[in-house]
């Protein structure tokens, strides 16, 4: 067949694929990878040989997913809004490859369609013997794992799922595509403000722009701004336990150390209950890239450390419940605290772990609020990644996850620029990190920096950022604009002078300064020394020098310039 043939939506067909898989989507992300047979023949032994003709529905968008399927024969086709006319082919699978993404591991509803294009065989696993295999099995489940987290990712860059229509300016609009995005959620946000499907979408549904947001879903489901549990449940997150409300031990958030809690409590035999007010991971989620965790000598995204550990703890039996915003503490009797939470609910256990973890802090500048979310993140994902491939980046932090992000973004945009407003970034990153990102040929550290206001109406144009600390000596000839004016003076830049002659700086306001009363008030009568050097060299004999450092006072040209011992 012609070489110049493409897949439906556009991706090339492989010149090498044989007939039976011709049009069978590449996997150039390793997503997609195709199981050995070994592999196989370990599901085959917990699942069931079942035939397809074409267009026969094996998952169905917007139902639970219930079933593992492996390709034997034939191919299937992944569609996003199958039979209607926004219908269009995601991928194809041929022989040895399997159907699912990361909802199928965690029981969510699919967010497309799989139906078979030829005639062939599957093999139908059961999600129960899935999770048993994933988590028993290290050749399937590493397999499985990491191509579910691929097509998760794809899914979300494709725009897939359900849409948020709603303003920029709107804080449940922010809300809603924090949530999606922390959870991450195949979805994609069209802003009332500027882009016109969404006035066409909201005639169709007969909704005014005052009942916004809306969460749009297979043009059958409207939800006008859904809480994020009414969402939550939409998409089959794991619900609060039903019923009789105790437990054993109930843990209050699921990062590192609650999923960690959560796992040796129902692995030991207790009755465990995990709530969480976002998503699960925590702030480790968020990471692209950790490398320092014990275990993981390649290191190891946040994304999939959190659903190995998921995984794990629900393996040992414990429930995991998002999102369930804990409120207040108190105790029922002898034996039982209770946990009341926002919605008003109440879970009572005989023990509780407090594993909330940080908030991040939000930049404090002028203009910021407006761009959040749009183009302003407070987390480096491929889902932020992939919205600025070709624009500059801009990371504020000093820390491990400021680093992280920093490298992680590089991969994509085109030039990162790391604010730091410390004097170093051996004070708060780790040094394997601090190397890479002083390596890498895309990223500009600067130091001593603080963004002081951004500058876009509908996205982020500009910074305004400050140095906060003054350079002196010589660092301060070294990046110099115009060295020349040290040449033209005949010497170099003294310990305590900036880069402007006769301008000095003491004290915390200067870079590499001793954070210290004492080295301070050293260093202002040290400036006053150089000053008389600095009058020195510049005031011609019977004239007048003035000093920037003391704010303009005048200084006697009969004042005797003596060297001090200890200065020397």
């Amino acid at each position: 067949m012609p070489g110049d043939q493409s897949l439906p939506g556009g991706e090339p067909v492989p010149e090498e694929a044989d007939e039976a898989v011709f049009w069978e989507t590449s996997d150039i992300y390793g997503a997609y990878p195709r199981l050995t047979e070994d592999q196989i023949a370990r599901l085959a032994e917990h699942g069931q040989r079942r035939s397809m003709a074409p267009n026969d529905v094996l998952l169905q968008e917007g139902e639970r997913c219930e079933t593992f399927f492996v390709v034997l024969s034939g191919t299937v086709a992944v569609v996003e809004g199958y039979g209607t006319p926004e219908e269009h082919v995601l991928r194809v699978h041929g022989p040895g490859r399997f159907i699912g993404e990361l909802g199928l591991l965690h029981g969510q509803v699919a967010f497309y369609t799989a139906v078979a294009r030829e005639p062939g065989e599957v093999l139908v696993v059961s999600l129960d013997q899935l999770r048993h295999l994933v988590s028993q099995d290290s050749t399937i489940g590493d397999v499985v794992l990491r191509a579910c987290l691929g097509r998760r990712a794809l899914l979300v860059g494709q725009g897939a799922g359900f849409r948020i229509i709603g303003s920029r300016y709107s804080p449940d609009t922010r809300r809603l595509r924090e949530f999606a995005i922390r959870n991450r959620l195949p979805h994609r946000w069209i802003d009332l403000e500027t882009d016109e499907e969404a006035e066409e979408l909201l005639r169709r549904f007969g909704v005014g722009p005052e009942e916004t947001p809306l969460v749009i879903w297979r043009d059958t489901t409207l939800l006008r701004n859904p809480s994020n549990a009414e969402l939550a449940r939409l998409i089959g997150l794991p619900s609060p336990p039903a019923g009789n409300r105790h437990g054993d031990v109930l843990i209050v958030g699921s990062g590192p150390a609650g999923l960690a809690a959560a796992v040796y409590a129902a692995s030991e035999g207790l009755s465990t209950t995990v709530v969480e007010a976002m998503a699960t991971g925590g702030q480790a989620a968020t990471s692209s890239r950790i490398e320092n965790l014990l275990g993981f000598p390649a290191g190891i995204s946040g994304a999939e450390l959190t659903e190995r550990a998921v995984l794990q703890a629900d393996k040992f039996g414990a429930r995991i419940s998002i999102p369930l915003e804990a409120t207040g503490l108190h105790p029922k009797d002898e034996d039982h605290y209770v946990v009341a939470f926002a919605d008003g609910s109440e879970i009572a256990a005989r023990a509780v772990v407090l594993a909330t973890g940080a908030r991040y802090r939000r930049l404090q500048v002028p203009g910021i609020e407006r761009l959040e979310g749009t183009s302003v993140h407070y987390s480096a994902t491929l889902y932020e990644a992939q919205q600025c491939r070709t624009d500059p980046v801009a990371v504020v932090g000093g820390g491990n996850s400021a680093g992280q992000a920093v490298l992680f973004l590089a991969g994509y945009a085109p030039k990162v620029h790391l604010l730091v407003r410390g004097p170093s970034l051996e004070a708060n990153m780790s040094r394997y990190l601090v190397d890479q990102v002083e390596r890498h040929p895309r990223v500009e550290v600067m130091l001593h920096t603080e963004v002081t206001e951004v500058i876009g109406q509908e996205v982020l144009q500009e910074l305004d950022v400050v140095d906060n600390f003054v350079l002196t000596g010589a660092e301060a000839q070294e990046a110099c604009a115009y060295p020349e004016v040290w040449h033209g003076r005949g010497r170099s830049c003294m310990t305590l002078e900036t880069s402007l002659p006769g301008v000095f700086a003491v004290g915390d306001v200067r870079s590499g300064s001793v954070k210290r009363v004492a080295s301070a008030a050293g260093e202002g009568a040290m400036a006053i020394h150089f000053v008389h050097r600095h009058l020195g060299h510049s005031a011609a004999p019977g004239t007048t020098g003035t000093s920037a450092a003391a704010g303009g006072s005048d200084v006697s040209p009969r004042i005797r310039h003596k060297e001090s011992a200890w200065l020397a």
